[in-house]
């Protein structure tokens, strides 16, 4: 099977499981549904007990490439917040009035590299990058995956996307990039920092120069159609806390808090 076609999860089920837990009635009102990048997913797994505690709030989360969590926003699925690993897609929101009005945060940056095996050399740069005839490298599909937008547009800045595009796999999210090369099954992966650094079986060969693609920012925001939009608010307020800002820097994250960069 093309490696190409391969995704963890369709759009269709993603939309059912969200209509599935938008059916209870029950709990509707009191559980805040969370659509998040899948490059967060570490993260929240930390975050969201920690915030259910302090707040008595359940969260509901579900992971996923930006784009196709963005897409079923739109379609209609019952999400009261969006955590976003690229700022188009929550423009692309806006842009329909389906997010709610000051709402917006910015809580966190990330940087592209790429990953390899043990066994391969580290690397000055990506235009270092020089694949063998039988080599192939994974990239999330820039059409819907952050990352791999990013790595586009680094790629083409510097000429190499061109001549790298027949031996690349497409991997519908970021972290299934992460398991193509964790697997074998790739020699190579741009991934984010963050994902790369909760992997013992992959190492980073080299960075992404940051001045070669759009900045990479992870917005969240809360979504006109919720019925629990103040619970949504706290949690986008949690995003910023001293909790919050720790856990990111934990995961390779930088902690963002009024527009700006925490180091």
């Amino acid at each position: 099977m093309d490696m190409r076609k391969l995704t963890w999860i369709s759009s269709s089920v993603i939309l059912l499981l969200l209509s599935s837990c938008a059916s209870s009635s029950d709990s509707s009102e009191t559980t805040v549904r969370i659509a998040a990048a899948a490059s967060l997913k570490d993260v929240m797994e930390e975050l969201a007990p920690l915030f259910e505690e302090q707040y008595n709030i359940e969260l509901e989360t579900i992971y996923g490439s930006s784009g196709k969590l963005a897409r079923q926003i739109e379609q209609g699925a019952p999400v009261d917040v969006f955590l976003s690993a690229d700022l188009r897609w929550i423009e692309l929101l806006k842009e329909q009035n389906l997010v709610a009005k000051d709402t917006y945060i910015e809580f966190a940056t990330n940087r592209i590299v790429l990953i390899g095996h043990d066994s391969t050399s580290p690397l000055d740069t990506i235009q270092d990058l020089k694949l063998k005839e039988n080599e192939q490298l994974a990239v999330g599909n820039p059409e819907s995956v952050p990352a791999g937008t990013y790595t586009k547009q680094a790629l083409e800045r510097i000429q190499l996307w061109g001549s790298l595009e027949g031996q690349m796999v497409f991997g519908s999210d970021v972290r299934q990039v992460l398991a193509y090369v964790e697997s074998g099954q790739v020699d190579y992966g741009f991934v984010y920092a963050s994902d790369a650094m909760i992997s013992d079986q992959v190492i980073t060969l080299t960075q992404v120069d940051n001045r070669l693609h759009d900045s990479i920012v992870y917005p969240g925001i809360v979504i006109s159609e919720s019925r629990t939009k103040d619970q949504g608010q706290k949690f986008l307020s949690f995003l910023t806390s001293d909790q919050a800002t720790d856990i990111y820097k934990a995961y390779g994250f930088n902690p963002m808090r009024g527009g700006k960069i925490e180091q």
